[in-house]
């Protein structure tokens, strides 16, 4: 530096640090390399809060604790969380200063890894309405209405009743795979009544399906209309199931306009009974008001990795034994082996089923040596299933405490609310 004395101290958040010129140059901190490179007072304070030049100290408006550790880092070549300090505090002080995310410890990595996961998708700051006036506000009460089944007592009410046309709708079409159900509607179709009540149940029950398709519907227009970004609105998995999941009942109805009232040529049809079944994906939207489910959700998010690590070891496993299981039972004696055996692909059934501890008993080895290698089949299987299963109950815990600690801030906050 060209200007001040040979010591420079820097002052961060009151805590004095002293360093040489030259050492500040080699520090791995841009921000202080920055600093060194000034050549005018003016310069300086593009770089630092304040300066003053008769002590030649530098002020910095940052956390004291976290350079404490970042100097730590500089001293030993380890960098790690302050403890009690929300991780993403500490990483925004570490940017500050120059340095990146992969200078911390690999633990530390992945704790900032998840923090940051979780906090674009579960706990991102709520953001002002856009643009002045009452229609911004509206829309924002409105998002978080439909959004956000806790935030009022309006929310909470629009929920319940979503909850109940959910149960109403799943009723609806279990009972429409009843045989009995079946017959009175095959009956009604051909205009053959046998009693005036089959007729009215029928119709009322129609009359509620679509009551309740109405009902999703105009749910999901007005939570399309009023949220912030229409693209992420589409892109989220919920509300493409959502659409999935109303979709079969307007195209059942544009069929029938289409080829008229015969609901038997309908039936017939393999796509129409599809998508009447993918009906079934209402019980999802259940996610939306149940923390079990938001927890099941968030779980899978985070232990994806597991959750593949979990399929190439079955996948693995499944080669394995069913390439033996199918020599020892079939390959080695063709004419009087066992037949359950005779296919890869049929012994990958076996050994799936052993592996799970299922054990269906369809097939079942007759020689010892597949008896000795169905015992192996079945220990492998516990072992490589309790592997990752641990990490995932681990996180599972985890997100289900995070997310109850959310919902009671909050019913606090909304409890609050109502009390005002």
């Amino acid at each position: 530096m060209k200007f001040g004395g040979s010591l420079c101290i820097l002052n961060v958040g009151g805590r004095r640090f002293s360093f040489s010129p030259e050492l500040m140059k080699d520090l791995p901190l841009s921000r202080l390399t920055r600093l060194h490179r000034c050549a005018s007072e003016r310069e300086v304070l593009e770089v630092c809060d304040d300066y003053d030049r008769d002590r030649n100290e530098f002020f910095f408006d940052r956390h004291s604790e976290a350079f404490s550790f970042i100097m730590l880092y500089v001293q030993h070549g380890k960098l790690r969380f302050v403890p009690h300090m929300c991780e993403l505090s500490f990483y925004n002080e570490m940017i500050y200063w120059g340095l990146e995310s992969s200078h911390l410890q690999v633990c530390c990595q992945r704790r900032l890894d998840d923090r940051m996961s979780d906090s674009s998708v579960h706990f991102s700051p709520e953001e002002e309405a856009r643009g002045p006036g009452n229609r911004s506000r509206w829309l924002e009460r409105m998002r978080r209405t439909f959004e956000e089944p806790t935030s009022s007592v309006a929310a909470q009410i629009l929920a319940s009743v979503s909850v109940v046309f959910v149960l109403v709708s799943m009723v609806l079409l279990c009972a429409s795979t009843l045989p009995d159900w079946k017959t009175a509607e095959s009956s009604v179709d051909a205009h053959r009544y046998e009693t005036p009540l089959t007729f009215l149940l029928l119709s009322s029950c129609r009359i509620i399906e679509a009551v309740c398709i109405g009902w999703f519907t105009a749910e999901c227009i007005v939570r399309f209309i009023v949220a912030r970004d229409k693209c992420e609105f589409v892109r989220r998995p919920l509300n493409i199931i959502d659409l999935l999941a109303i979709s079969p009942y307007y195209i059942s109805v544009t069929m029938s306009i289409l080829t008229g009232e015969n609901s038997q040529l309908q039936r017939a049809g393999v796509t129409l009974r599809v998508l009447r079944i993918m009906r079934i994906f209402w019980v999802i939207k259940l996610a939306r008001h149940f923390l079990g489910l938001q927890t099941l959700g968030l779980t899978l998010r985070r232990c994806y990795r597991e959750m593949v690590m979990l399929l190439v070891f079955i996948c693995v496993a499944m080669a394995i034994f069913s390439a033996l299981a199918q020599l020892l039972e079939h390959g080695l004696d063709l004419e009087s082996g066992n037949q359950d055996y005779a296919s890869i692909p049929a012994a990958c059934w076996w050994v799936i089923i052993s592996m799970t501890t299922v054990g269906y008993g369809d097939m079942y080895p007759i020689t010892v040596p597949g008896r000795v290698l169905g015992g192996l089949c079945v220990v492998s299987g516990i072992v490589l299933l309790a592997l990752p299963i641990t990490f995932i109950y681990h996180s599972f815990i985890q997100c289900y405490h995070e997310l109850k600690i959310r919902s009671a801030r909050c019913t606090r906050s909304l409890s609050v609310d109502f009390i005002n």
